[in-house]
């Protein structure tokens, strides 16, 4: 791809993302961009200035230094004057401290995730460089792992205050463009170690993949996410609005939530589980919960995360909080 045309492209997946429907309620204000100083979000830093600037609006950039390599300060420190360089209205660079549980990848996303979330432009959005190849890395993570249709559904172009335009464009692109507008992308070292799976996935199944079914894996998967967003979003809405039906003033009507599909009956209990208080609700927890509703026999409660249980009493599904023991 010449160099000009990979420019384009990012352009266009930008402005095609602002004016979509979806985007509608975050027009006028200021966008940010989350910049590590890779290519990905650079190429997309330099093109939402491009484009958000002849529209008269603003883009702020944000650099996250999660302080996990050495010399992540200069990394950071670079970064920010390219993103200076390139117009933003406006740099900030974020020290996060990176604990927690889940391995070191899962507690410096979410670290970033809630820096971000502390420093965008009131009622902005935040534009991420996640492109097609991030998101059939997402896919085929969520088909190894058994995590069902809305992990293989992957990351949406728009999940607010989150915005991805480059799901649709390939790596290389990025890179492509990069090398047109003279940018100088930082190689993380993290990106080529193999002790973490998505570089596994990157380097040594996708690739696998390609030669064995003769190309176009990734696009394949990219594909897939979208058709199964597109389920997602039809099924929510029908569980919306059984929800709706079902829902009493302490709990949810069992004997009606039964005559509903399971796909659609677990959906209603994990948006009523999660708005109830419960942190955190898996696949199993859900499964058991239905157990409650469609295969009643008059067992007891089912523990959930957050110190809850959820039971079932004439007919009616509550959820109390645990007992202390």
């Amino acid at each position: 791809m010449p160099p000009e045309r990979a420019v384009s492209e990012i352009r266009t997946a930008v402005r095609r993302l602002l004016d979509s429907p979806e985007a509608a309620p975050f027009r006028g204000a200021p966008l940010a961009v989350a910049c590590s100083g890779g290519a990905d979000s650079l190429a997309l830093a330099a093109a939402a200035v491009h484009v958000a600037h002849r529209r008269g609006g603003e883009v702020r950039g944000l650099v996250v230094d999660h302080g996990l390599q050495e010399g992540s300060a200069e990394v950071a420190a670079a970064a920010a004057e390219q993103l200076e360089r390139l117009g933003c209205d406006g740099v900030e660079v974020i020290g996060v401290s990176v604990t927690g549980n889940g391995g070191m990848e899962a507690a410096a996303r979410r670290a970033r995730y809630a820096a971000l979330r502390q420093h965008r432009p009131e009622n902005g959005l935040v534009l991420l460089g996640h492109t097609l190849d991030d998101q059939a890395e997402t896919v085929l993570l969520g088909l190894g792992r058994g995590s069902g249709p809305r992990s293989i559904a992957g990351m949406r172009p728009l999940d607010p205050p989150w915005a991805r335009p480059l799901l649709g464009v390939r790596r290389r692109t990025t890179l492509e463009a990069c090398r047109a507008l003279g940018l100088r992308p930082w190689q993380d070292p993290h990106n080529s170690d193999l002790r973490f799976t998505r570089v596994r996935l990157r380097t040594e199944v996708l690739p696998l993949l390609e030669q064995v079914l003769q190309g176009g894996v990734r696009e394949a998967l990219a594909r897939t996410a979208r058709q199964l967003q597109e389920d997602e979003e039809a099924l929510d809405a029908v569980a919306a609005r059984v929800r709706s039906e079902v829902e009493t003033g302490e709990g949810l009507d069992a004997g009606m939530l039964a005559e509903s599909p399971a796909a659609v009956r677990r959906r209603v209990l994990r948006d009523w589980l999660l708005a109830r208080g419960v942190t955190e609700v898996s696949d199993a927890h859900l499964r058991s919960a239905d157990r409650l509703v469609a295969a009643w026999r008059g067992q007891g409660g089912h523990a959930l995360p957050g110190g809850f249980v959820l039971h079932r009493s004439r007919g009616t599904l509550l959820l109390r909080v645990a007992e202390p023991r």
